[in-house]
């Protein structure tokens, strides 16, 4: 007796900003409270989160909501955020004048912003045989 396994094929749905101007230190907290939630919900908290980074992020996942809604119409009440990450960029390299007629490096860090969408399947409870 051969057993078969249905496979699940979901489609992930990706939204990738590249050279966001910011550094990836501030970037990865912001990304790490997004994990998980559903779309709506990550949406609301960059809202009112007082990061000036977070408009960015909510740029990046109401592009990525749009490409599930129009490329795999996919429904938006189901769409979860499966993963965050960002990237080392370009660093932009300047100098301030200094005393004595030296001068000091100002490092610009750019950084790539990628978020992953998918759609958050409905589980069935099995409570076991009933007797």
């Amino acid at each position: 007796m051969i057993k078969t396994s249905k496979k699940i094929e979901t489609k992930l749905v990706r939204s990738v900003n590249k050279n966001v101007r910011s550094s990836i230190r501030k970037l990865k907290p912001i990304l790490k409270s997004i994990v998980g939630k559903k779309v709506n919900i990550a949406i609301r908290d960059l809202s009112f989160s007082e990061k000036r980074i977070s408009r960015d992020v909510k740029k990046t996942i109401s592009s990525a909501i749009a490409n599930a809604e129009n490329n795999y119409q996919y429904d938006i009440d189901n769409l979860i955020v499966k993963e965050a990450y960002c990237g080392k960029q370009i660093i932009m390299k300047r100098f301030r004048a200094r005393a004595k007629g030296r001068a000091a490096a100002i490092i610009k860090p750019y950084s790539n912003l990628t978020i992953i969408l998918t759609e958050k399947l409905k589980q069935t409870e099995n409570h076991g045989s009933k007797s």
